[in-house]
């Protein structure tokens, strides 16, 4: 199973669009993206230093933008799961046909301009949390009066709030914990970003969205999208809520991921899995030359990925948040794909959990009336030659 990650703020570099330029199109696509942003994102991403592109109100379209650029370039059709850090929620939004590339990147410009905006109205910062125990860390970050605002995974969290609890914080840090300050423009993604969330969400209210094809998963929890609407909402709200980048990885361990990309700028979203996610295989993607490469990765772990002997089982998600009832299929039946395996049981009336691959029923993930989040994985089944 392949997943294609977008990577967030913090991951661009001086120049790093330069060889993309070459590419056919890819100029004159900047420039359209360019008019929809207020920015020029040919400069931004050849040109401009690293203090430019630090700028968040510049720094979050010209994202969105290299993402969407890179991918244009990869088969997309072969990865099922995609997903963005931050602002790369708006990019995993639009690979997974929730948005247009051209929402993505406009709403990727009102939300970079109005955080800035957000930031100047007080002094706040952000300092990264290096090891320690993780309960002991979040208490010490609260007792600072600050926020968690990215739980990252392998040891690695954000805390975010006045730039006096972050020194404190530093003077005090956890046991066995190192804290880092960065060099950020302020506290993102917590209850400061309150008047960037209202101005996102008054410019969303006129955004036409479709249901993700694609497995898209969600910061706020990790679990899949399953609607436009809901889509969009989770991102307006994401603005004020905690990144857990922790959450999306686990929920690609669950799936069975054994393949990922990440989008240029890559390599912060890589590093995280490679300490997190150790069955799966990673490449980056930064320069045109790494697409030769890219396309045959893709091809092998969307299609052959049960060739990979780490792979032990396919997992049927659920499609929908509720109360989980499993179908009269018992251990050891065989499943094929396609046929339903239970049933979630929402406002809206019962969806079914319908099994996108042939195997054996080996473990119930979840027990009958258990609630659900979308993208909870039910059901376990181990992989026959059937469905190769």
């Amino acid at each position: 199973m392949l997943a294609v990650l977008a990577p967030g703020q913090g991951s661009q570099k001086p120049g790093f669009l330069t060889p993309w330029l070459d590419l056919p199109g890819v100029t004159a696509r900047l420039r359209w993206l360019s008019a929809l942003a207020g920015v020029d994102l040919v400069h931004l991403g050849t040109k401009a230093d690293a203090e430019e592109i630090k700028d968040t109100a510049k720094t979050q379209p010209l994202l969105v933008a290299a993402g969407l650029i890179t991918a244009d370039f990869l088969p997309m059709s072969d990865a099922q799961v995609v997903a963005g850090h931050s602002v790369g929620e708006l990019t995993a939004a639009a690979l997974a046909g929730m948005l247009t590339p051209e929402t993505a990147v406009t709403l990727a410009a009102v939300r970079g301009r109005e955080m800035a905006a957000a930031c100047a109205l007080e002094p706040t910062g952000m300092s990264a949390v290096l090891g320690g125990d993780p309960d002991e860390v979040l208490a010490a970050i609260a007792e600072q009066g600050l926020y968690p605002a990215n739980r990252n995974g392998a040891g690695q969290v954000v805390a975010a709030g006045s730039l006096d609890g972050l020194a404190r914080l530093k003077e005090n840090p956890p046991a066995k914990a190192k804290v880092i300050p960065l060099q950020v423009a302020g506290a993102f993604h917590t209850p400061y970003m309150a008047p960037a969330q209202a101005a996102l969400e008054a410019v969303a209210a006129g955004v036409t969205t479709t249901d993700p094809a694609k497995m898209l998963l969600s910061n706020g929890d990790g679990t899949a999208v399953t609607t436009g609407a809901e889509g969009l909402g989770r991102l307006v709200r994401q603005v004020t809520s905690p990144v857990r980048w922790d959450l999306c990885q686990d929920t690609m361990s669950l799936l069975g991921v054994t393949g990922i990309i990440e989008l240029a700028p890559a390599g912060t979203l890589a590093g995280l899995a490679k300490r997190t996610l150790k069955g799966a295989e990673i490449l980056t993607v930064n320069t045109p030359d790494d697409l030769t490469a890219a396309r045959e990765f893709a091809a092998r772990h969307a299609t052959h990925h049960w060739l990979d002997s780490s792979v032990q089982f396919h997992v049927a998600v659920a499609p929908a948040a509720g109360s989980f009832t499993p179908a009269a299929v018992a251990l050891g039946d065989p499943v094929s794909a396609g046929s339903v395996v239970g049933h979630v049981l929402t406002r809206q009336g019962a969806i079914d959990v319908v099994s996108a691959h042939t195997g054996v029923l080996v473990e119930w993930l979840a027990d009958a009336d258990d609630p659900v989040a979308p993208g909870a994985p039910l059901a376990r089944l181990h992989p026959t030659g059937a469905d190769r």
